[in-house]
């Protein structure tokens, strides 16, 4: 087995990745590295030594590494083609990242780990504060996205009626949105894409829950 891949249950950025490894049908050894435990296994040296920016997930290839969630998506579908998550046609390529980094870009960063951790230590935020911090960002963008798959491109999925790394990239934040207690009623389209996803076996194996670092008590 060549691929190997550092992650954590309930890390999006690496549920993300995940989704596409099992919609190409590709085997993987998973490493989990904790994010909580010892203040966090991500920062110690042994990780850093394959992530600099102590970050989730890493992807190997054999003697090749590959970091940042995107750019490992990307990367998969470029060297295992089938099936194909990307579009043929540039247009199409182009809105799938779109709804990508809609989701990695713009909502992603302002609730991981990190950033909630901060607003705890700098500013005194609590559980209720940061949980209202968090459903403010992904309300925000998830206001866009819905209107933006609501355009006549979106088909059963974010992209036409097959999947593309759009998908992999909401649904791991609409997975992020109910355990915050985001409203969803104003997203028809998105709740009717995520449950087209989550219809398929790929995007159930990759789920939190189903990681084999999950805590028990689920």
């Amino acid at each position: 087995m060549s691929l190997v891949v550092y992650t954590y249950w309930r890390s999006s950025a690496a549920y993300r990745v995940r989704i596409v490894l099992n919609l190409k049908g590709l085997d993987y050894e998973a490493r989990p590295v904790h994010l909580v435990n010892e203040g966090g296994e991500h920062l110690k040296p042994a990780y850093r030594a394959v992530s600099p920016q102590a970050q989730l997930p890493t992807l190997l290839d054999g003697d090749r590494v590959v970091r940042q969630s995107m750019a490992i998506m990307e990367y998969l579908d470029e060297t295992r083609p089938t099936p194909a998550l990307m579009p043929a046609d540039p247009a199409g390529r182009a809105k799938v990242r779109e709804l990508m980094q809609a989701v990695g870009a713009d909502i992603h960063p302002l609730g991981n780990l990190r950033v909630l951790k901060a607003i705890e230590t700098e500013f005194g935020a609590d559980q209720a504060a940061k949980e209202a911090w968090s459903r403010r960002w992904i309300k925000n963008g998830f206001d866009g996205i819905e209107q933006v798959m609501s355009d006549g491109t979106s088909g059963r999925f974010s992209y036409g009626d097959t999947p593309t790394l759009a998908d992999a990239c909401l649904v791991p934040q609409f997975y992020n949105a109910v355990r915050w207690g985001v409203d969803l009623a104003p997203y028809p389209t998105i709740r009717r894409v995520v449950e087209a996803c989550q219809a398929l076996d790929a995007f159930r194996k990759a789920a939190p829950e189903a990681q084999p670092d999950a805590p028990k008590s689920m």
